[in-house]
């Protein structure tokens, strides 16, 4: 049964999966753009990687492996974060992709096991998947296209197109 909980974690998840997308082979990285979108994502990951520990219905009352992968999350997107700040790009990167790569695996096996929740709801009601499917894909680029048009004009360092950043000082 889809729960206010359970549905704002999918819906979280299944943005920031484009998003994380958009940030890793759409964007020019360190744009005002992308910070902006990545905040965003960042929002995303924690809000999804923290709800995830009171769904438990794959072991009911009890956590499961997919929770290990949320308490990872939450450790490296905050890294991955604190290297950004930091000026890491290096790691900043490694983070961030490492990150959207086990939202992707979470995201396959959520769909890939027929008797979990977005699969039933496919099968059970195409027409609400399809708009749901539609809102998300909407909502991924309302946010890319927002972060466009409220991120600042020129990026770090006065050039257009992405910013001068170091790529792995340790500092």
């Amino acid at each position: 049964m889809w729960t206010p909980l359970l549905a704002s974690h999918a819906a979280a998840a299944l943005v920031a999966l484009g998003l994380g997308a958009w940030q890793l082979f759409g964007s020019a990285k360190g744009t005002p753009a992308h910070r902006l979108i990545g905040r965003v994502w960042v929002g995303l990951m924690l809000f999804v990687a923290v709800s995830s520990f009171w769904i438990t219905e794959i072991r009911p009352g009890r956590f499961s492996a997919l929770h290990i992968l949320s308490a990872v999350t939450i450790v490296t997107v905050t890294l991955g974060l604190v290297a950004a700040v930091r000026g890491q790009v290096l790691a900043h990167r490694g983070h961030m992709t490492g990150s959207w790569l086990g939202l992707v695996g979470a995201f396959v096996f959520a769909v890939a096991i027929p008797s979990r929740h977005v699969p039933q709801f496919v099968l059970t009601e195409p027409l609400g998947a399809a708009t749901a499917g539609a809102a998300i894909v909407l909502t991924t680029a309302a946010v890319v296209i927002a972060g466009h048009l409220l991120a600042p004009a020129s990026p770090r360092g006065g050039e257009p197109g992405a910013a001068k950043l170091p790529t792995g000082r340790a500092g």
